[in-house]
């Protein structure tokens, strides 16, 4: 080959580097203009107030209700935080929101710490909506767009709720569903076992007595609906959740069984009142104290850990305890 061709084939050769060099920045370039964009995106979702427009693809969220962050994690949406009541977690959270790789951050149960969320740096907030104050709502949003579910916590309802925020309604239905078998079986052993006997969620508290109303929602349908138990008669009209009593009406109410709670909050006694009970005449002469069917029940257990994995394992506890 003659030199003059050595030479021009030597130009194209650093032309096509140079070209490629420039297409390589180029490309990159791109990729992060994309990817700016993914992170700029929103989208208008309804809540308890109105319209809000949230990320469609948060970088920073923090959820406030750790059953909310279990129905996520469940259908595949990881959030980055949650907040976290040490002494009203189930067992098994903590530790699951590890493997998951979720922050928890320790607060107060029904506190709101303005300035602790806000040095969090949340790009999203996401809350139970029902019974929420307005006042705090309008704080929240001060520190970040904030979905107030339009919904309690009971996973029927704010699980399908929160999937529409992430397009996840597919992931909902199927974790839905296999809850739905499992707590099926749950209730056909249970009627098979104790026909229609009647089941008392009595919660003792510091200084009073409720009892958990079978159309209350929230943990009423996790006993009475899901596992179709009967409640006493006198009180199978309560749409309340928890209603507060005198020991004198437990004789009317007088249930084959009953699933006690020690009302669990942080610095909160119930001592007196648990004794009170237990050594009173009427608590004595009850149908399920004299058959030996009183179980414990924990606060975490049926209030903050009824989530998919919570609510599994207190049907099995259900079961374990009224199936001989």
């Amino acid at each position: 080959m003659s030199p003059r061709f050595k030479r021009f084939g030597m130009v194209l050769l650093v032309l096509s580097l140079v070209l490629s060099a420039c297409s390589g920045t180029s490309n990159k370039e791109a990729g992060a203009s994309t990817e700016d964009r993914g992170s700029n995106e929103t989208k208008v979702v309804r809540d308890q107030f109105g319209e809000v427009t949230i990320p469609a693809h948060p970088q920073n969220m923090l959820v406030f209700d750790s059953i909310y962050a279990e129905y996520l994690i469940e259908m595949g949406v990881i959030p980055q935080m949650v907040i976290f009541v040490p002494e009203v977690e189930p067992e098994y959270r903590a530790s699951y929101f590890e493997e998951h790789g979720v922050q928890m951050i320790e607060a107060e149960q029904y506190q709101y710490n303005y300035e602790q969320l806000l040095a969090l740096s949340p790009d999203m907030i996401i809350t139970v909506g029902e019974g929420m104050d307005k006042g705090a709502y309008d704080e929240l949003t001060k520190i970040a767009p904030t979905v107030a579910l339009e919904s309690n916590s009971e996973m029927k309802q704010a699980m399908p709720k929160l999937a529409t925020l992430f397009d996840k309604t597919e992931e909902s239905v199927k974790v839905l569903a296999e809850f739905d078998e499992k707590a099926k079986q749950a209730q056909q052993k249970i009627a098979q076992a104790i026909g229609d006997k009647t089941v008392l969620v009595l919660r003792v508290e510091h200084n009073r007595y409720r009892f958990m109303g079978p159309k209350g929602g929230s943990s009423s349908v996790f006993f009475y609906d899901i596992l179709g138990l009967n409640s006493p008669e006198v009180i199978k009209d309560s749409t309340d959740w928890f209603s507060q009593f005198s020991l004198e009406f437990l004789p009317e109410m007088n249930p084959d069984y009953i699933f006690l709670e020690d009302r669990t909050l942080k610095g909160y006694d119930t001592k007196e009142s648990m004794d009170n009970l237990k050594e009173s005449k009427v608590w004595a002469s009850l149908n399920a104290v004299k058959d030996n069917h009183v179980f414990p029940l924990k606060t975490s257990d049926f209030v903050t850990g009824v989530g998919p994995i919570g609510s599994a394992k207190l049907l099995d506890y259900v079961v374990g305890k009224l199936v001989p």
